[in-house]
C-alpha cells in the first residue's frame, strides 16, 4: 500500500458524500495502492450511516467507529494505527482542506522530507476569532519548539510512516505533530494549500481550547529538550533557588553574628529559607524524573535512538 488518507470526523454526515468523491478522485491519478480511512469519533449525528452507505460504493474505504468522542489526537491515533500506506496524509473532514492538493504534499516527500504540513493561503475564517490567534499561536509554538511552520493548525499533512512509528499521541498532541517528528529526526518542509470556507455544519475549534493547547505546548517542550534528562531542567531549577536562599541565609547570618542585627519579623529570613527547601524539592524532582526515565527504557528495552538507515550487515 503506497498511500492512507487518514480523516477523523464528529458529526460531519452532511460532509462526507462529496469529500469522498473529491478524495477518490485525487487518488484515482496517482500511482500505487491507496484507501481512505475514516475515524468516526463518536458522532451523535448521521456520520456513521453515511459511511455505512459510502463504504459500499468505496472499495478504497475503511471506516473505524470509536466508542465515544475521545477527541481528534485519539481518532488520529486509531487512524494511523490501522492505515496500512507508507506515506499517511491526514485532512479535515469538513470539506476546508482540499484533496486536489494530495500530489503537492507527495511531490515535497519526494525530495526527501519526512513530514510536509499545508499553510492554508488565504485563510477562510473570521480575523478575531480564528485567524490572528492562530498567529499567535504559530508563532510561540514555533519559538519553543524550534520547528519554524506558518500554520500548525492546517490538519492537511504528509508523514512517512516509519516516522509515525516513533510517536505516541496523547491529549492535544496532534497540532505538534511536526515538532514532535523533528524530535525523533524527521526533516519537515512547509507547502502552500487551498483553504475553502465551511459551508455545512459547526466547527469543532474555538478559543476555549487555548489553555489545552498551551499547556500540551509546555509538555512538547519538556518532551523534546529534557525527556531523558530532567535533572538538567528541574536540577537547574533547584540549584539557582538554593544557591540563592543559601546565599541570603548567609546574609542574615552574617548580619546578626557580627551586626547585632536582630532577626524577628523579618520576612526575608523566611524567603531564604523557603529557597532552600524549594532547591532542595526542585533537586529531588529531577532524580526522581531521572529514575523514572531509566526505568521507562530499560523495563520496556526502548532505545534512546532511532536509526534512519543502515548501510552492510
Amino acid at each position: 500500500m503506497k498511500l492512507s488518507v487518514v480523516i477523523p470526523v464528529h458529526n460531519e454526515a452532511a460532509n462526507l458524500p462529496e469529500l469522498v468523491a473529491r478524495i477518490e478522485q485525487t487518488l484515482a491519478g496517482l500511482e500505487g495502492g491507496s484507501e481512505i480511512v475514516v475515524v468516526d469519533d463518536g458522532s451523535t449525528d448521521d456520520t456513521f450511516v453515511a459511511l455505512r452507505r459510502l463504504h459500499a460504493g468505496h472499495p478504497r474505504l475503511r471506516v473505524i467507529r470509536l466508542r465515544t468522542n475521545f477527541g481528534q489526537s485519539a481518532a488520529l491515533a486509531a487512524g494511523f494505527d490501522a492505515a496500512k500506506g507508507e506515506v499517511v496524509v491526514t485532512m479535515d473532514g469538513d470539506l476546508q482542506n482540499d484533496p486536489a492538493d494530495i500530489p503537492a504534499l507527495l511531490a515535497r516527500l519526494e525530495e526527501g522530507y519526512d513530514v510536509v504540513s499545508g499553510w492554508r493561503r488565504p485563510r477562510q475564517d473570521p480575523f478575531w476569532r480564528r485567524r490572528l490567534p492562530s498567529v499567535l499561536a504559530n508563532w510561540l509554538i514555533s519559538r519553543i519548539t524550534g520547528v519554524a511552520l506558518h500554520d500548525y493548525g492546517c490538519a492537511l499533512k504528509a508523514y512517512r510512516r516509519e516516522v509515525l512509528d516513533h510517536i505516541e499521541l496523547y491529549g492535544e498532541m496532534h497540532r505538534f505533530l511536526p515538532a514532535l517528528a523533528k524530535w525523533v529526526g524527521a526533516a519537515v518542509a512547509e507547502v502552500p494549500v487551498r483553504h475553502h470556507p465551511r459551508r455545512q455544519g459547526r466547527s469543532k475549534y474555538g478559543l476555549g481550547r487555548t489553555p489545552r493547547v498551551l499547556l500540551d505546548l509546555l509538555t512538547v517542550k519538556f518532551m523534546i529538550s529534557y525527556w531523558t534528562r530532567p535533572i538538567q531542567i528541574f536540577g537547574l531549577i533547584g540549584l539557582i533557588s538554593a544557591v540563592v536562599g543559601s546565599g541570603l541565609a548567609a546574609l542574615l547570618a552574617y548580619q546578626r553574628l557580627f551586626l547585632g542585627v536582630p532577626l524577628a519579623n523579618r520576612p526575608i529570613l523566611l524567603l531564604a529559607v523557603l529557597l532552600i527547601f524549594i532547591g532542595i524539592q526542585f533537586v529531588s524532582i529531577g532524580l526522581l524524573g531521572e529514575m523514572v526515565v531509566r526505568t521507562y527504557h530499560e523495563s520496556q528495552r526502548k532505545p534512546i535512538y532511532i536509526v534512519r538507515e543502515r548501510l552492510g550487515a
